[in-house]
């Protein structure tokens, strides 16, 4: 079965497309913003022009813009091409790379900025699982809950200054690592900010 995954949550922008769970071809750029100028062109620059049986899209939290390109891409292409859509959770695939980046299956925290000056932050264990659900919440709550010894996202420096005993890893959402979450629950293809 082939797959398109889409990822245009953060400030990366990337599509992948996986035969079964072999990823065969991929285009990943960071861009802050523009993903709606570049989501398309990538997708075509795939094999088929990304023809997929399936399609996957981050859903979020993150960008708001972000969330709504590539949602609004993925469900017309499977309208057009008559597939089903299917979500997933930004913050699993952050923790996924950062678990993939350390070599090792640790509990991961992430937190990635939000609006209002509030964080979007979840904590996974070492196998990737959720132990509780996205929240919005201010840096200072963030800290005060946060107790893995590793931290991923777009706020972890600043989180990890605020506590004792935490290490921040710098790491870039990338659709390529989506089978990595592959074993987590499907999301609706809806926003999750």
């Amino acid at each position: 079965m082939r797959r398109l995954v889409i990822d245009t949550a953060t400030r990366a922008c990337s599509v992948a497309l996986f035969e079964d769970m072999e990823c065969i071809a991929a285009c990943h750029e960071v861009i802050g913003r523009g993903h709606a100028e570049r989501l398309v062109p990538m997708i075509s620059e795939l094999p088929g022009q990304g023809l997929a049986d399936i399609i996957s899209v981050n859903v979020g939290p993150g960008s708001f813009t972000g969330i709504r390109v590539g949602l609004s891409a993925a469900k017309a292409l499977g309208f057009a091409w008559n597939v089903d859509c299917e979500g997933f959770n930004s913050l699993a695939l952050l923790a996924a790379i950062a678990r993939n980046s350390l070599g090792s299956a640790q509990p991961i925290d992430v937190a990635i900025h939000g609006g209002h000056g509030e964080l979007f932050f979840q904590p996974f264990d070492a196998e990737g699982a959720p132990t509780a659900g996205a929240r919005s919440l201010l840096p200072e709550a963030v800290a005060q809950i946060s107790i893995a010894d590793y931290l991923t996202g777009d706020a972890a420096t600043g989180l990890v200054e605020m506590r004792a005993n935490a290490v921040a890893l710098d790491v870039v959402s990338d659709a390529r690592f989506w089978p990595n979450i592959a074993h987590l629950p499907v999301m609706p293809p809806s926003a999750a900010y």
